[in-house]
């Protein structure tokens, strides 16, 4: 199975980088990841408009205020990324699934060689499967090799919250199997995200979610982000449920 890496910065993003690097923004989260606000402004424009034809726009209006005094993050300073390269993980992981408990998983990502072990990364996929499609995606090698990292440094098994998701939102990094939220038993969360923060050399995405006790890691094109949900978690929301092409039975969380 072929797996893609992500593409390079591209122009639109430098530019973001000159007009807004260090700057606080409104935006992120597990419903938005940190996804640049620029890219979403026409679109919710567009809502509006339909929204204001079905009275809806008023209820719309309420819960972008609630999200965003809720929601509050940055785009990362080339100065805050790590220097060095990061060096290669030991491989050795240990997952368990919030969705899936009873299949547990502990490999090794690397073979002898130092080249992918295979069959060990379709075993995450699985375990990182859409818990409401039980579709299966390819995740991302280099977000497997990050929880490497964090499994070698707390030497606890990573509770997965939330792995790939077929959902309607197709921008989410979850959607595009570059994304997973985590918990370790014993671990708070700001510790997760202190060592996280030490992983990234460019293109990564963290944030803390305090009510719901997980980590959300990815990783992207970039800049990377921070930030912090205080929201309580949704995971019924309407963007992450199945797309609507999807003929399975409608599953809730």
């Amino acid at each position: 199975m072929l797996r893609f890496g992500f593409l390079a910065v591209t122009f639109a993003t430098s530019l973001i980088l000159q007009a807004g690097q260090g700057t606080a923004w409104a935006r992120g989260g597990d419903e938005d990841e940190g996804e640049i606000g620029t890219a979403s402004t026409s679109s919710t424009s567009s809502t509006a408009s339909v929204a204001s034809k079905t009275g809806a726009s008023h209820h719309g209006k309420v819960r972008a205020k609630k999200k965003s005094k809720n929601v509050s993050g940055r785009v990362v300073a080339e100065s805050e990324l790590r220097k060095e390269p990061l060096p290669r993980p030991s491989g050795n992981l240990k997952i368990a699934s919030v969705n899936f408990a009873d299949e547990p998983v502990d490999v090794n990502i690397y073979n002898e060689d130092g080249s992918y072990n295979i069959e060990a990364l379709h075993k995450v996929d699985h375990m990182l499967r859409c818990k409401r499609t039980n579709d299966e995606k390819p995740i991302e090698p280099r977000l497997v090799a990050i929880l490497s990292h964090i499994y070698d440094h707390f030497g606890k098994p990573l509770e997965i919250v939330s792995g790939y998701r077929n959902q309607q939102k197709e921008t989410s990094f979850h959607f595009k199997g570059s994304a997973s939220d985590i918990r370790i038993s014993g671990v708070a969360p700001k510790k997760i995200v202190t060592f996280a923060n030490s992983l990234d050399t460019g293109g990564m995405g963290i944030g803390i979610y305090p009510k719901s006790q997980f980590v959300h890691v990815d990783v992207r094109p970039l800049p990377s982000f921070r930030w912090i949900d205080n929201s309580r978690a949704n995971p019924n929301a309407r963007e992450k449920q199945p797309p609507r092409t999807w003929r399975g039975k409608k599953l809730s969380s």
